[in-house]
């Protein structure tokens, strides 16, 4: 391994030696703010077959296009200046569907070029669109109830009874279109068995207001989120829902499992909550997000490291670790005095203090690596812009601290 022109060799060297030199920070955040060209509320992305191309939808008929991973975006004509709440391709990123206010269903077959209004038959709001594998058989939910199906490519829809007037918020089905799920308030969980004949309630053993509902791999294993950190488990179909201990009370909004039902994401609302869970659940642990936005939709297209969120003020992020963030730090054995470093209050609105090192100096560098700069440990990132930052010590070659400045 060699960089920055080191052997490793050399690195070991350079450990055992009394050294004062300032190392080269290569420093890439977890997630990364895109820009998407918009101040518009984004409320549901989706990436069909892989990481690169996909939709966002939202306020005033925003739909936005990416073909190269979110790099540019690229804004849609969609006919409408409603609301649009839901974007779905079920089987590429030709064909697709976008829900939305009073009604609105919109159908794309050539990648967003042009989109067709088709005939819901409802004034009721739309808020989640669901084709399970294939673009004829699909789902909508919405407003006082509203179920829609259509089993044509939604040339017709169908209305079904959901025996609730309740909005209903999200609707998924697993594998089939057979076998699916809808979640709304108060705690609200239905489930059917054979296509939306039947939608039977289940009991979730809450009253909070369910935001989404998400059944990564089968039918059996699924989650939902909601109001005040609510997040409820079922690993037998819905027979029984378990409360998890999400560690927040803030609105989560959106939650999604990319490949198995251990590794998942839920986001949420100020200041851009980001949750993942690597054991099914059993723990969630807060990611930075370097937004202070509500985030309200959340997907990983293929695999558990390359995701996005979309939320309000047009906020897009991209992560491709999984949201964890990499450090590239070859003095990584030259540790223990960042291991010494508290960061009090970290995030923060004003600056931070470094107790103990009020009168040391520090670096500040941004994701990209460029270094902001220079402060003393009383009163680290006073008047710098809101976002994610790396901290390290101008006379000590040590691993940097990650500082979050939320307004």
């Amino acid at each position: 391994m060699k960089r920055f022109g080191f052997s490793r060799l050399a690195l070991c060297v350079l450990c055992g030696a009394s050294i004062s030199l300032l190392v080269p920070i290569l420093a890439f955040a977890g997630w990364v703010s895109q820009a998407s060209g918009t101040t518009a509320r984004l409320n549901s992305v989706h990436f069909p077959v892989n990481a690169s191309t996909g939709y966002a939808v939202g306020w005033s008929g925003t739909i936005l296009k990416t073909t190269d991973g979110g790099a540019n975006w690229v804004s849609l004509s969609s006919g409408t200046t409603k609301y649009l709440a839901s974007v779905h391709f079920p089987v590429d990123a030709s064909t697709g569907y976008v829900v939305g206010a009073t009604g609105t269903i919109l159908k794309t077959t050539n990648g967003g070029a042009t989109w067709d209004s088709l005939p819901s038959g409802t004034p009721n709001h739309l808020w989640s669109v669901h084709f399970p594998g294939n673009a004829s058989t699909g789902y909508v939910v919405g407003a006082t109830g509203t179920i829609l199906k259509t089993t044509n490519g939604g040339a017709a829809w169908v209305s079904q009874t959901s025996d609730t007037t309740y909005w209903l918020m999200s609707v998924h089905f697993p594998l089939d279109a057979l076998t699916g799920y809808i979640v709304g308030p108060p705690g609200t969980v239905k489930k059917t068995t054979n296509g939306g004949t039947n939608w039977l309630p289940q009991s979730s053993g809450r009253t909070e207001w369910l935001w989404s509902v998400h059944f990564p791999i089968d039918a059996s294993t699924g989650y939902t989120v909601g109001y005040f950190g609510t997040i409820l488990k079922s690993t037998n179909g819905g027979v029984a829902w378990v409360s998890q201990t999400s560690g927040t009370t803030i609105e989560l909004c959106s939650v999604h499992f990319p490949v198995d039902a251990q590794t998942g994401y839920a986001v949420g609302g100020p200041p851009g909550t980001i949750l993942k869970t690597t054991n099914g659940g059993a723990a969630w642990v807060p990611q930075t997000s370097g937004t202070t936005n509500v985030l309200i939709s959340v997907l990983f297209p293929m695999e558990a490291q390359t995701g996005y969120a979309v939320g309000l003020g047009g906020t897009i992020l991209k992560t491709t670790d999984g949201g964890v963030g990499v450090e590239d730090n070859p003095f990584s054995c030259l540790t223990p005095y960042a291991l010494r470093l508290t960061v009090s209050p970290n995030p923060f609105t004003s600056f931070a203090t470094l107790p103990g090192h009020e009168r040391e100096r520090f670096n500040l560098y941004d994701v990209s690596g460029r270094q902001v700069g220079v402060y003393k440990g009383d009163r680290v990132g006073e008047g710098i812009s809101p976002g994610v930052y790396f901290l390290r010590s101008e006379d000590k070659a040590t691993k940097s601290l990650r500082i979050v400045k939320v307004r």
